[in-house]
């Protein structure tokens, strides 16, 4: 029903953001990635979900459109309702989630308030193929764009879990390497980001 709502920003709390439009203030339930990118009295466009219940009715806002898209595929996955979705969004990115599902990081997925291993697996389970491996294109879930050459990404993540390293410590900056590079300058990359921070 709603695609978007733009106006400007009248209030911002706990994964909620009201955005005022023609004179009405739209309260969004949204992510903490999507809070981090909203000013106070600034003006803001949030790409929106309607979730229609018999008791409520509840707008969800994400600043970007694959925020969106990766929560509506979330939210397809049984067991999986909006409150965990908007949970998983706020600890893990859209492209973070692609990976940890192409990868079967667990881990990374159990870092949400609310999910446990269980849920995690089905997740997983249920994503696996929706997640559409293409090694010379962007891979998507459903229009989020994602990792392309998981292969090395995995072999990637499994040598540094040799060094101590999590697949949860590692997940963050290896997402945001160009995954046709070669394994070992995957790793190199990884390390240097993560001693940057």
């Amino acid at each position: 029903m709603y695609y978007s709502v733009r106006g400007n920003v009248i209030h911002l709390g706990q994964n909620i953001a009201v955005v005022e439009c023609g004179g009405v203030g739209y309260k969004c339930q949204t992510t903490i990635n999507t809070l981090k990118n909203l000013k106070l009295n600034s003006e803001a466009k949030l790409y929106t979900y309607l979730n229609v219940r018999e008791d409520a009715m509840e707008l969800f806002g994400f600043y970007t459109e694959e925020e969106l898209s990766a929560f509506k595929t979330l939210i397809g996955v049984s067991g999986v309702g909006p409150k965990v979705g908007i949970a998983i969004l706020s600890v893990l990115s859209p492209q973070q989630i692609a990976l940890a599902i192409a990868s079967d990081d667990l881990k990374s997925i159990t870092m949400a308030p609310g999910v446990g291993k269980k849920l995690a697996q089905r997740i997983v389970l249920e994503l696996k193929d929706k997640f559409n491996i293409n090694t010379s294109s962007d891979s998507t879930i459903k229009g989020t764009k994602a990792v392309a050459n998981v292969g090395n990404i995995s072999k990637a993540i499994e040598a540094l879990s040799v060094l101590g390293y999590s697949s949860a410590d590692v997940s963050p900056f290896i997402s945001t390497l160009d995954p046709n590079l070669p394994v070992e300058q995957l790793i190199g990359e990884t390390l240097k980001l993560m001693g940057r921070n």
